[in-house]
């Protein structure tokens, strides 16, 4: 009977916590900045041991807590999706792949997401970049999903130049759709310099600098890309580079603009990446004609990538470390000291850690799969996961506990993986066999969340293609309707 009552209040104790969230902080709320790059690879910074000039990435690294075992998701909506919500993307039906232009679903508008939780404690809420949670429908977009502020776009790549994407031009200012001339980053760079110098300081402010770089097309001013010339001989790998160092100058501006403002000893810094970098033209931009490539910064089918995830196997697209193990730091001037973290933590953990800070709660009916993290990134306490979830679809999944991790691909004929990631952090040997305890007891806890999953929007909409045959998807009351959309994104053009 103990047993059960002790059981049943530490669920209650989970669930409370998941919603009502104490400050962990006694002082004014911080002001927050969250900086996501977009398919960088994990090796390709400097202080990470890159010939990629970051001074000012390497600066917050060295100055805060360096998280060196913390996950994303293997693609950038999923991942997206865990850090607005702080719940996996198996609870919203966005855990395949990526939203495309022709997709009409998005984030599920009832999820409280990270800026909804912070204004309703009085935070300013900005965001400027990419969002690729929703396009189609104005209850998508960030405006209508807490954000006081959007200048960005909507879907996933398009041109960094000319903003187009399948000719129609994804570049808007809250609602108005622009032409507007200027480089990507830069652009995203300008937007939040100004938003912090128009900040009014009397209310808390949160940040989100979601930038396009690193992603394809690989696209650069001709000055980042010539800093490389005599580095790099390849001139993907140039303007890779080139696109990692104009973000980084970015950074420095923001930082720059927070400390002129008198804000930067009370800013939280964010840093991470969305996925890590992509290792397969298959997660970059499509085969083109060697024209077409030379003017869009595309690449060939097969073609060898500049992305480097360093000591991890695989990239973007894959469950392998490469994919969804990422570099990220939190740099708070006297609230975290210098470190080196290596335990296990996810982005599902920023919006409960950041809530927590910030005296702001999440919601009742969607409990977090995050947890506050503080004591971990700022103490080096351990871990508050028993374990992680890397991602569970139809067709596979990966689960992390303690130093084992467990991947698994469901499709015929099937194959189980087990890595002890102390020993053997780029999973070169399956130790399956060696430890049929350690599989069972993960096996089962990958197949429990799974059974929790929604049925993949993505998967809905492709189910055309699919050719079900008997009941394995259909028999569990799915609304499996439609088809591929046809139309263009709804997206009115300027």
């Amino acid at each position: 009977m103990r047993r059960v009552r002790t059981a049943c209040l530490g669920a209650l104790f989970v669930l409370i916590a998941s919603w009502t969230t104490v400050p962990v902080w006694a002082a004014e709320p911080p002001n927050i900045v969250i900086i996501l790059a977009d398919d960088l690879g994990n090796a390709d910074l400097g202080y990470r041991g890159s010939k990629i000039k970051t001074p000012n990435i390497d600066a917050l690294a060295n100055g805060g807590a360096r998280l060196e075992s913390y996950y994303g998701l293997p693609l950038c909506t999923p991942a997206r999706a865990a850090l607005m919500t702080g719940r996996y993307p198996i609870r919203h039906g966005l855990q395949t792949l990526v939203i495309f232009p022709s997709h009409t679903y998005g984030l599920p508008t009832d999820e409280r997401t990270l800026p909804q939780a912070l204004k309703d404690v009085g935070y300013s809420t900005y965001m400027v970049g990419k969002w690729h949670l929703g396009h189609a429908d104005r209850k998508y977009w960030p405006q209508n999903l807490g954000f006081d502020h959007f200048y960005g776009n909507v879907v996933g790549e398009i041109d960094c130049f000319t903003k187009d994407r399948g000719g129609v031009i994804d570049w808007q200012r809250n609602g108005t759709f622009l032409r507007e001339e200027g480089y990507y980053t830069d652009l995203i760079g300008d937007e939040a310099v100004r938003l912090i110098e128009k900040h009014d300081n009397a209310k808390p402010m949160f940040l989100y600098f979601s930038s396009l770089a690193p992603h394809a097309p690989y696209q650069a001013p001709q000055a980042d890309i010539d800093m490389y010339q005599d580095l790099f001989s390849d001139p993907i790998h140039r303007t890779y580079a080139g696109m990692v160092t104009n973000l980084d100058r970015q950074i420095g501006r923001i930082i720059a603009a927070l400390e002129a403002k008198g804000m930067r000893e009370n800013t939280l810094i964010v840093f991470t990446t969305d996925n890590g970098g992509a290792t397969s033209a298959l997660f970059a931009t499509g085969a083109r004609s060697p024209e077409e490539r030379e003017e869009s910064g595309g690449v060939e089918l097969g073609s060898t990538l500049p992305a480097s995830n360093g000591r991890f196997a695989g990239g973007k697209g894959t469950l392998k470390e490469g994919g969804v193990r990422l570099p990220a730091i939190f740099n708070w001037p006297d609230k975290i000291k210098s470190a080196v973290i290596d335990e296990p933590l996810h982005h599902v953990d920023i919006m409960p850690t950041l809530l927590a800070l910030a005296g702001a709660k999440g919601s009742l009916d969607h409990p977090f799969d995050g947890m506050n993290a503080w004591a971990t990134i700022a103490e080096g306490q351990p871990s508050p996961h028993e374990d992680l979830l890397l991602g569970v679809e139809l067709f596979r999944g990966a689960i992390r506990k303690g130093n084992w991790k467990l991947l698994k691909i469901a499709l015929l004929p099937g194959k189980t993986q087990l890595f002890d990631l102390a020993k053997d952090p780029g999973e070169t040997t399956n130790v399956a066999d060696q430890h049929p305890m350690v599989v069972n007891d993960l096996e089962a806890r990958l197949t429990g969340y799974a059974k929790q999953q929604k049925m993949s929007e993505r998967m809905k909409a492709q189910v055309d293609f699919l050719g079900f045959q008997g009941q394995t998807i259909l028999d569990q009351g799915y609304n499996v309707d439609g088809g591929l959309p046809t139309e263009k994104p709804a997206l009115p053009t300027p």
